[in-house]
């Protein structure tokens, strides 16, 4: 079995865990349990808040202390564990805690299974800008596949959504540990500072001007993400209450509708090496930028029926959207430090996203929605809603095509330190 081969499998079994509860959650929730919405917003911010530490601490273990690939696998079985105990809660307050832990054990796995290839590619002398993609979409793959089978077998609203999720992270730990090892490199140099003696390296790269920037615009498109993450269904659902729309497709099955995004990631994702070597990581990373504005745009005129096919563009442009900074960006860290500390950065950069940029975007958005675009009787408006999405998208492009500095060589993928 090939190298590729095998990374190919990790990356499908990483996103397929996700997929399997990620955008059905919701549906347990509400139609599974009974529960009330007041506290369905925090069990979003369990992913931001799991993200704020975890990827940069298990970052700084497997850069001084234990095999990526192990620490990888080891998480994974904690993960598994904590799955298949949520259908025996049986109360709001307690679900946050045991999803709190299943993300603590699932998010910075994220930030492991690129470090992970990274390594095993650069070992194996390829280049990975071009490398790197092919092998990460068919994480996408996994993720629409899960989504389907738990569409299509009727398990949105059923706890078996957990126990398929723990089965294949079981699979994948166990895989894990055949995987060829990933050292840690920072334990083979002398430690001379006190930073590196706690494994804090990757935090000097904000000395660094450009690199702490990069991380900051990182952050405003993590906030991006979780808009879309946290209302994307809701908006969908919330047509059901409009006569004309409660009978269509994407209303019956908004988690396949939604699935339109990940598929067309995978057209995205393999697209990244040749805007990479053309454009370079601010132009692409431009481009994400703007498709956000369109994804927000779209989605504020779009509805289930005549207004069906912005819905659905605004899902192919999500392909760009998250790929053009998510898998771009995390190339650019790869090739942009050193690879002792490469664990560690891609966990600080997953800490940018998915942790404060998630936290930020879960608690400001729902403040405003709250109290600009939502009425006496509970309904959104959504429309204001988008719009507002896409206009801070605007500003954080344009602020970002002003500040960031970046000269773009051709001849080469991305620049070196």
């Amino acid at each position: 079995m090939s190298i590729r081969f095998r990374l190919i499998i990790m990356n499908f079994l990483q996103f397929f865990i996700w997929a399997c509860w990620l955008l059905t959650i919701g549906a347990y929730w509400f139609q599974n349990k009974g529960w009330s919405g007041a506290e369905f917003g925090a069990i979003f911010s369990t992913m931001g808040i799991a993200s704020l530490f975890m990827p940069t601490l298990t970052g700084i273990i497997a850069d001084k202390w234990v095999s990526a690939e192990k620490l990888y696998a080891i998480l994974h079985l904690l993960g598994a564990a904590a799955l298949c105990y949520i259908p025996q809660v049986n109360n709001p307050s307690d679900f946050f805690w045991v999803i709190l832990l299943v993300v603590i054990f699932y998010m910075p796995t994220i930030a492991l299974a690129n470090s992970i290839a990274y390594t095993i590619l650069n070992n194996s002398q390829t280049d990975i800008v071009n490398d790197f993609p092919p092998i990460r979409v068919w994480g996408t793959v996994g993720f629409v596949i899960a989504l389907w089978v738990i569409s299509l077998t009727g398990n949105e609203t059923s706890a078996n959504q957990f126990y398929i999720s723990a089965g294949a992270a079981v699979v994948l730990a166990i895989y894990s540990f055949t995987l060829p090892n990933c050292p840690p490199l920072a334990a083979q140099t002398d430690k001379k500072t006190f930073a590196e003696l706690l494994g804090l390296n990757a935090f000097l790269l904000f000395k660094d001007s450009k690199i702490a920037l990069f991380f900051i615009f990182s952050m405003f498109l993590g906030a991006s993400l979780q808009l879309t993450n946290a209302y994307g269904d809701t908006f969908l659902h919330d047509f059901a209450t409009v006569n004309a729309y409660k009978d269509s497709i994407a209303v019956k099955f908004p988690a396949i509708i939604m699935s339109i995004s990940q598929i067309s990631e995978t057209l995205f994702i393999l697209a990244i090496p040749f805007f990479l070597k053309r454009f370079g990581i601010k132009q692409v990373m431009l481009f994400s930028m703007i498709a956000w504005v369109l994804r927000f745009g779209l989605f504020a005129y779009g509805n289930p029926g005549s207004g069906l096919w912005m819905i659905i563009l605004s899902c192919i442009v999500y392909g760009m959207a998250f790929d053009f900074f998510n898998i771009s960006g995390s190339l650019f860290i790869e090739t942009y430090t050193s690879p002792k500390i490469r664990a560690s950065a891609q966990g600080l950069f997953m800490m940018m996203v998915n942790g404060f940029g998630a936290v930020s975007g879960s608690l400001i958005s729902g403040f405003i929605i709250q109290k600009y675009f939502t009425i006496a009787d509970g309904t959104k408006q959504w429309e204001g809603i988008w719009l507002t999405f896409a206009a801070y998208s605007l500003i954080v492009a344009l602020l970002f095509a002003i500040l960031f500095k970046h000269k773009h060589e051709k001849t080469i993928s991305v620049s070196k330190h």
